[in-house]
């Protein structure tokens, strides 16, 4: 399957392009979606896992379950489509990525300015003042640090049920979807709130909006174009399209 054209030329004279990854995109890495049937969440209860109350009355096995998914995380390297979206980034005037993944494997690939929406599961703050914990983690340890400032627990630095975005980056993400010419919607469900608004508001605010993924969403059909392949496969052949349409190859 070819990109087609329009999508490849709209990319290639945008002057500002923003695109939100969802759990498509580490999924191609190796890293699980909590959808998938024998995904990391299948079978635990999520509320018990990934927020506030499960981590005060069981800190112990959340923090077990995430330096799991630390562990898993530590072993996978970025996939085709996180490096084409960092060089895509090099050869346009202006790239907002805004991802709902909290591995960095976009960092690690050479993204820069990610707007995390949900948080990132490589650092850490305390539970009690909310502090940074700067220390590295052992990954063999399986009870929560403890504050060097408060003595309260540490947690990971994701967005748990229930809590709010991190500061900012809602707003930042919303503004490049009211700003851009392109918005890309790549390995997403739309189905996690607000981020899934986002495409939505793109497209009512002007911008051409791309669906990337192997499979169709609830909001497809109202998006201007659609590429069922995966980021991996499809990434690529759009950097390249571009890069030729721009005279770079």
């Amino acid at each position: 399957m070819k990109i087609p054209q329009t999508i490849i030329e709209k990319t290639a004279n945008a002057k500002h392009i923003a695109v939100l990854t969802g759990a498509g995109v580490s999924a191609e890495s190796g890293i699980k979606t909590f959808r998938d049937p024998d995904g990391l969440w299948a079978k635990l209860n999520p509320a018990e896992l990934a927020s506030i109350d499960g981590f005060m009355a069981n800190p112990k096995m959340v923090w077990e379950w995430y330096q799991h998914r630390r562990e898993i995380i530590a072993s996978c390297r970025p996939n085709p489509g996180h490096y084409a979206l960092s060089e895509l980034a090099k050869i346009v005037p202006k790239l907002t990525l805004i991802t709902q993944n909290v591995d960095r494997l976009h960092q690690q690939a050479g993204s820069e300015g990610v707007v995390e929406l949900h948080g990132n599961i490589i650092e850490n703050h305390c539970f009690r003042c909310r502090a940074p914990f700067a220390e590295a983690v052992d990954l063999t340890l399986s009870e929560p640090p403890l504050c060097p400032k408060c003595g309260g627990q540490i947690r990971p630095s994701v967005v748990w049920f229930g809590e709010n975005l991190p500061e900012g980056a809602m707003e930042a993400a919303e503004e490049a979807a009211a700003q851009c010419d392109v918005f890309f919607s790549i390995g997403t469900s739309a189905e996690v709130y607000p981020a899934a608004n986002l495409p939505i508001f793109a497209k009512r605010s002007g911008a051409f909006v791309v669906e990337v993924n192997p499979r169709r969403t609830a909001i497809s059909s109202y998006l201007d174009a659609t590429v069922e392949l995966a980021s991996g496969e499809a990434l690529p052949l759009l950097l390249d399209g571009v890069k030729k349409l721009k005279g770079i190859i």
